[in-house]
């Protein structure tokens, strides 16, 4: 049996899974669009499933469709130790985030395999449905779910813009499974992703240890005013809804400058009816406001609340504005950090701590199990984007760092 300073995963092998995982639902500028339940998604789903049994382990699935593929240890009484990501994307994403996160943990196993090493505790490699929150909001619901933050109910109602839900569409594809969602107990979980961001490309550090997740709260903003005839009506006697969208859009923007490091984004607006010569009566969109610190996010949402009151009152609108999700500023487990940093300086790699801008799926389960993040670089920081790429020996290095960090609690 090889020792673990020994042991390296296999870098060409990973990333010819995440090139092939990137054929399904493969976009002409080199990106991936596999929505959560689409047919696309259980084209990923199902190879992944694949390549887990080729490994040699056994699969389970919860009611939220989230996966888990099991290698056995010695004991498997012991609670496993637990790594993974999601397979869904943006609707114009790229071939890793998420991803990356999940084949990295296929490539740890593939490892351990190539050679035959025994873990006392055993290892797992999850998938969680929905990461991205962009066919159904709120993003890492199922994670939620499992940690208990969101009821089943609440999860499997969840719809996407044509009123179909996560239920509907879990069982549609055939991954609505038997395993309740949650009280299963992890040793650890680790997380490896893409950084989705500049730093560590710009300072050029290979492995960013993970200390925790800016707090996030997403709102979703209705303004109504009044549809009218876009030639006949005088400018001041309008209730234009778009116009209030706009002075809005760009308060929030300068929340974000007011408290820096902040950021904030309209990523999402629908306008009714939509016509080009008529002035929009209805106006809806989302806001995501973010901070490493959750009180100067209190202060950012008073001050978004009370910029629609202002604006919608000055131009003769009603508003409402809906808070649909807010996740606390996480900080992750002191020991799965610290095993993160030991294995990235052991293994010979530049390393930083970092907080994550992104939200992601172990933020979630850091609430319920000991949580660390792997962070690597990606060209020009750029993700939820097609053109989103990173470096070979890169991932490889993330990989290499997780499966160290993994060993440390499995071992």
């Amino acid at each position: 049996m090889a020792e673990v300073r020994n042991i390296r995963v296999n870098q060409d092998r990973l990333w010819d899974s995440l090139m092939e995982m990137a054929k399904i639902g493969a976009t002409p500028k080199g990106g991936c669009a596999r929505l959560a339940l689409t047919d696309l998604d259980k084209q990923g789903r199902d190879l992944f499933v694949q390549w887990c049994k080729d490994a040699g382990c056994t699969i389970s699935i919860d009611r939220m469709g989230n996966i888990f593929a099991r290698r056995p240890g010695k004991n498997n009484d012991l609670p496993p130790v637990v790594t993974g990501s999601h397979l869904d994307t943006q609707p114009t994403g790229g071939k890793f985030d998420g991803v990356y996160g999940v084949l990295a943990g296929l490539e740890v196993i593939r490892t351990l395999n190539d050679h035959k090493f025994e873990t006392e505790a055993p290892v797992e490699v999850s998938v969680w449905t929905n990461e991205e929150g962009s066919r159904f909001a709120p993003a890492m619901v199922a994670s939620g779910v499992f940690a208990g933050v969101f009821t089943e109910d609440y999860g499997l109602s969840r719809a996407d813009m044509d009123g179909k839900t996560i239920g509907e569409e879990l069982k549609r594809i055939g991954y609505f499974g038997d395993q309740p969602v949650g009280g299963r107990k992890f040793k650890a979980f680790f997380e490896a992703h893409i950084e989705q961001g500049p730093i560590l490309e710009a300072e050029a550090k290979t492995i960013g240890v993970v200390q925790g997740i800016q707090g996030i709260r997403w709102f979703e903003v209705t303004i109504t005013g009044a549809e009218s005839h876009a030639g006949t009506t005088p400018m001041n006697r309008r209730k234009d809804a778009m116009l209030g969208c706009a002075r809005i859009v760009e308060r929030v923007h300068q929340i974000a400058l007011d408290h820096a490091p902040a950021v904030t984004t309209v990523g999402l607006v629908k306008v009714m009816p939509n016509s080009r010569n008529t002035i929009p009566g209805n106006v809806f969109f989302s806001v995501d406001l973010r901070h490493p610190f959750d009180d100067q996010l209190a202060v950012m949402t008073e001050e978004l609340h009370a910029a629609c009151a202002e604006i919608c009152g000055a131009l003769g609108l009603q508003y409402e504005c809906k808070e649909i999700w807010h996740s606390p500023a996480t900080h992750y487990d002191k020991d799965c950090v610290a095993a993160v940093r030991k294995a990235a300086e052991e293994s010979g790699y530049a390393w930083r701590d970092i907080t994550s801008g992104a939200g992601h799926d172990a933020g979630y389960i850091s609430r319920v199990a000991p949580t660390g993040m792997v962070f690597v670089p990606c060209a020009d920081g750029i993700s939820h984007n097609e053109v989103e790429d990173a470096k070979p020996a890169d991932l490889a290095a993330g990989c290499n760092v997780l499966l160290r960090a993994m060993l440390e609690h499995a071992a």
